[in-house]
Order: structure tokens, then sequence, then C-alpha cells
């Protein structure tokens, strides 16, 4: 059909051609990037943040300590991180990060809520993610913008209806 013209349209030469509206589909309706990354750094501020001050004050005696004994400070920071953000997610499937941009988290398979285990699974591959800058680069060369911990655990993080 040749193009229409908006003049063609207006003298009745041609009938305007009303879009027809898209079939719904079966898609999600996937979280884009930016989105993940603010809901990330909400995260960091509400839950990291507090758990770092009281692992680096009140259990650890200060920045010092800290420095002496890393690892076992790092193990003392992401173990509570890792249990907190399971127990959001399993209670209603967001994190405050993911409460605050309207974001939740679904089994690709179910289109519901993961079960306990796979968001604790999940969790866990996303310290990897987080270790190795890979697992989180991943996910801004995805038309789905899923992270490595994503793909491994079947979930994504889709916008809330």
């Amino acid at each position: 059909m040749a193009k229409q013209r908006f003049r063609e349209i207006k003298q009745g030469k041609v009938q305007a051609e009303i879009p027809k509206p898209k079939a719904l589909s079966n898609q999600n309706d996937y979280a884009s990037s930016g989105v993940k990354v603010k809901a990330f750094l909400t995260d960091a501020f509400m839950l990291l943040m507090p758990i770092m001050y009281i692992v680096f004050y009140l259990v650890m005696d200060g920045r010092e300590d800290f420095a002496e004994h890393k690892m076992l400070g790092w193990i003392y920071i992401l173990l509570p991180l890792v249990i907190l953000q399971t127990l959001f997610m399993y209670k209603t499937g967001q994190t405050p990060g993911y409460r605050a941009y309207n974001i939740t988290l679904i089994d690709e398979h179910t289109k519901k809520r993961p079960s306990l285990f796979i968001i604790l699974f999940r969790n866990l591959a996303a310290i990897l993610s987080l270790f190795t800058f890979l697992g989180w680069i991943v996910m801004f060369f995805r038309k789905d913008n899923k992270t490595l911990h994503d793909l491994l655990s079947a979930t994504a993080v889709v916008n809330k209806k």
C-alpha cells in the first residue's frame, strides 16, 4: 500500500488506516537494566550499609580489626545479607529496592513467585556474579536483561502489574 499523506486523508481521497491493537502476548514485561541497577543501589543503602556498620563497629571492633580479618568480615556481611534478601523475596517477591521501583521476581516456568530454595540459590549465585562482575555485565547484552544468577536459577525480574 502506498504511503498515506495527511493532505489526502483530510481531503477524503484516502481512508485513514486505523492501527490494530496488539494482541496480548504471553511475553513477560522484563524490568529494564537501569531500573534493576537503581533497585540494587537502593538495596545496597537500605540493607547492606546497616549490616556493614554493625559488622565493622559492633562485631569486629572497628575498621582495623576488619582489615586484619577481611575474609571473616565479608562472611559476617554477606551471610546476613543473603538471608535477609531471601526472606524479603520469599515473603513478597520483592526487596525494598524492588518495591521502590515496582519490580518483582518470578520463576520463569510457573510465572509466579519462586520457591525458597530457588530464591536462596539465586542469592548465593548473585554473590558469584558480584565477585566476577561478568554476571552483572551479561544483563547489558541481553534483550531480556537477565543477569547470570537469573539465568542459573531460571528466574526473571519483571515489572509488577
